[in-house]
């Protein structure tokens, strides 16, 4: 019962609803409250609301039934610098770092405080204001005294927050999320892939940091992934691991459902159909044949070009061209490619090493 009210609870948690989410997880963790990592998704969703009080506390909770959870310690380290606890959050978020050295967010936020410790010890000495510029007059400052005003500088007026919002869809191979973050660079952002989550962090105009943290549903392959800024905002296309459809976009707790992709359900329209939250619908068709366009009008350079002429000629070949690719590759050790299997299916194929090279077998 209580996995199962959990599992409700992401989904709210995916679709943005994070109050009903909060509501749900409440409820899980009346039903099971040893469950660390009901603590945990609660407290992430506290910092979605920026509740952060609250998450602390989820979060401590979390890391006291499961010290080892890396997941407990960055989520108490996060509130914990929102709160301006910058010596706590990086005490967590060192502990999260020695657990799993893997997760680039815990170096990212591990030098965000430092940089607020480094000003919080200026500020306590005297050598800077507040906002972080050098005090006139303090120690190693040698600007001059400035003369009194009589009239106040008008200060500037702070820009305007930033809206944003993530959405995803999803392809055969791909699944893409978009950031909805206007007038970004690329030195703006910061994106680091990994097998089942997805890290990034944009610099907004205003100068502060949004930051997306996903657990993804399903693995995907971090090699293949690709990020694109543009005008209006940012896509971040991750390659499947496998041909599967996506339920939602980030992990529930439950075990993998690996139903087969299958070309959807069609709409009196004839359009294709796929299971969504958003409150409009979208013509699939269209998005998947623009995305297979764009997949094959990439520009690529170098060994890329080379391995996806190879995939290209592998995928649009039968089952002759296939075998024959492969078996001259494997029997080669890689240094032959036939795609002629009359000729590769009559005997073993010989090893021919590049011109001034020579092959040597080692014995182990």
């Amino acid at each position: 019962m209580a996995a199962e009210v959990f599992g409700q609870a992401n989904e709210a948690f995916v679709d943005e609803n994070y109050e009903k989410a909060v509501e749900l997880y409440t409820k899980a963790i009346e039903l099971d409250g040893e469950k660390s990592e009901y603590f945990t998704k609660r407290a992430q969703t506290y910092i979605k609301l920026e509740q952060y009080m609250d998450a602390v506390t989820d979060a401590t909770k979390a890391v006291e039934l499961e010290p080892s959870s890396s997941k407990a310690h960055l989520r108490k380290g996060v509130a914990s610098f929102y709160l301006d606890e910058f010596e706590s959050a990086r005490e967590s978020f060192v502990k999260g770092q020695e657990l799993d050295s893997s997760e680039p967010l815990f170096v990212r936020w591990i030098r965000k405080c430092d940089a607020n410790l480094n000003l919080e010890e200026k500020e306590e000495s005297g050598t800077v204001a507040e906002d972080g510029k050098p005090l006139v007059g303090a120690a190693g400052d040698s600007s001059p005294a400035p003369q009194p005003v009589n009239q106040p500088q008008p200060q500037a007026a702070a820009p305007p927050p930033v809206s944003k919002r993530h959405d995803w869809y999803q392809t055969e191979t791909h699944v893409i999320v978009t950031v909805m973050i206007k007038g970004l660079k690329k030195e703006d952002v910061q994106v680091d892939y990994d097998t089942t989550t997805l890290s990034a962090v944009f610099k907004q105009p205003s100068g502060a940091d949004y930051v997306l943290d996903l657990d993804l549903a399903h693995p995907i392959v971090k090699e293949q992934c690709i990020t694109k800024v543009l005008s209006t905002k940012v896509e971040m296309k991750m390659k499947k691991s496998e041909g599967i459809r996506w339920q939602c976009l980030e992990g529930d707790g439950r075990p993998y459902q690996y139903a087969q992709w299958t070309s959807g359900n069609e709409g009196a329209s004839g359009v294709t159909q796929y299971p969504s939250s958003s409150h409009f619908k979208r013509d699939w068709n269209k998005i998947v044949a623009d995305v297979n366009k764009e997949e094959k009008e990439e520009k690529t350079e170098g060994d890329a070009a080379l391995n996806q002429f190879f995939q290209q000629i592998y995928s649009d070949g039968n089952e002759e061209v296939r075998k024959a690719m492969n078996k001259s590759f494997v029997e080669s050790g890689g240094t032959v490619l036939s795609t002629n299997w009359k000729d590769i299916g009559k005997e073993k194929v010989d090893m021919k090493p590049p011109d001034g090279m020579e092959f040597k077998k080692w014995e182990i």
